[in-house]
């Protein structure tokens, strides 16, 4: 368990460890914060030898990417290639010990320990140290880990990596209020500047967009680095960027979700919805939710346990659509064994793109634990018909209705 939060031994030794490496990390902000353009480009001789020993992401490389129009994951040596499922990402209070003990035993695809909108600015400090002690005690074959923190430029962000990026088990770094690559290049530099090194390969970036030069800035945030995995859409924040006023419907913020979705699937990363800020209206949580997969959302922010449950069914595709894919895609490799092409479905045409829908929905299915059903089986759900909206055979989470985790943005 968690134990108290840090022996003072462990403090000893990670402000041991902290101070070792300060003036590379002092160029990193330093550079960070000047007006040049390329961060840290060329110049990699300047960082601590464990920083040096990976090949840096540069502004060059990150052009490169933006050209070929996929995130290529070049920039990074070592990038660990597999696709983390993210249906649900649940924010846990960093300052909150309790709420920290009980998220080790959520279901979450993701937990995010924040230290950012979920901290008050006189508990930072003892956010950092309860969130890297959190990570140590984690499991690693449970939900991913990840921590939110503070934005880049707020002054807040070095000593949140500092501590943070020096835990093993630590798998991805959340970043709030991304409105440019150099935001996110910041980040990245400093995971190889701190992360111990065999594990450095493994932490990925979440970019949360937040505001209206967010959007209009996503290509180049997408392409920034490769260690980019998702795009988050922030409705809060967004909407007092915007002057919005957030309705049930929500359509003054069309624009920018579909913004989102789209940068996201045009460089390969994953797409995360909205909170819920009603967590205890389960009706207006599947509408979201249902709205959002419908709008090519892979995943939704949540902020009360009570949600997961919900969002971890919505976010897998249905019974209907995976017999309904299952069939096509056996259909197509029958069909191209003989030499054609398009083929006939109950009375549709299916051709390449309708194919690779279906892959996409089978890959997804599979992701999350649901077993493929045998032809005879998809005959009766296809049968049925595709009611119902969510998948039957989704694998199960816990979802405590207590108020373990208090709800924040």
């Amino acid at each position: 368990m968690l134990a108290s939060f840090r022996t003072l031994a462990a403090r000893s030794a990670l402000n041991r460890t902290l101070g070792a490496t300060q003036p590379a990390q002092a160029i990193l902000r330093k550079r960070y914060l000047s007006s040049s353009t390329t961060l840290l480009a060329g110049d990699t001789t300047t960082l601590s030898p464990a920083a040096s020993s990976s090949t840096v992401a540069t502004a060059g490389s990150s052009s490169v990417a933006a050209g070929s129009g996929v995130n290529q994951g070049s920039g990074v040596q070592g990038l660990e290639p597999e696709k983390r499922i993210r249906r649900s990402i649940f924010y846990v209070p960093g300052s909150d010990e309790r709420k920290l003990k009980s998220s080790l035993s959520l279901g979450a695809d993701c937990l995010v320990y924040d230290l950012e909108d979920g901290v008050a600015h006189n508990r930072k400090n003892i956010a950092r140290e309860m969130v890297f002690d959190a990570l140590e005690a984690s499991e690693h074959r449970k939900a991913e880990k990840a921590v939110r923190i503070n934005a880049v430029g707020s002054g807040l962000e070095f000593d949140d990596l500092n501590v943070v990026l020096r835990s093993s088990r630590l798998q991805a770094i959340v970043i709030p209020k991304v409105q440019s690559a150099k935001d996110v290049q910041f980040v990245s530099q400093m995971v190889d500047s701190v992360a111990p090194f065999i594990t450095r390969k493994n932490v990925r970036i979440i970019a949360s967009i937040e505001s209206a030069l967010g959007i209009m800035n996503l290509k180049e945030i997408a392409t920034s680095d490769p260690r980019v995995d998702a795009l988050v859409f922030a409705a809060e924040d967004y909407c007092a960027d915007l002057g919005l006023t957030r309705t049930r419907e929500g359509i003054e913020m069309l624009y920018g979700r579909s913004a989102i979705v789209t940068a996201a699937h045009a460089y390969g990363l994953q797409a995360i919805d909205l909170v819920c800020m009603d967590y205890k209206n389960d009706e207006i949580l599947k509408e979201e939710c249902e709205f959002g997969r419908r709008m090519g959302f892979l995943g939704k922010q949540a902020v009360h346990p009570r949600q997961l449950e919900i969002i971890q069914r919505c976010f897998l595709p249905t019974d209907h659509e995976i017999a309904r894919a299952a069939d096509i895609s056996e259909g197509y490799q029958e069909h191209s064994k003989r030499g054609v092409g398009a083929f006939n479905y109950n009375g549709k045409v299916i051709d390449l793109p309708v194919v690779k829908w279906a892959e996409k929905i089978l890959s997804r299915a599979r992701q999350g634990g649901v077993v493929i059903p045998k032809p005879e089986e998809r005959q009766k759900i296809l049968q049925a018909g595709p009611a119902g909206g969510m998948s039957s055979t989704a694998v199960a989470v816990n979802s405590s209705k207590t108020d373990s985790t208090a709800p924040e943005a």
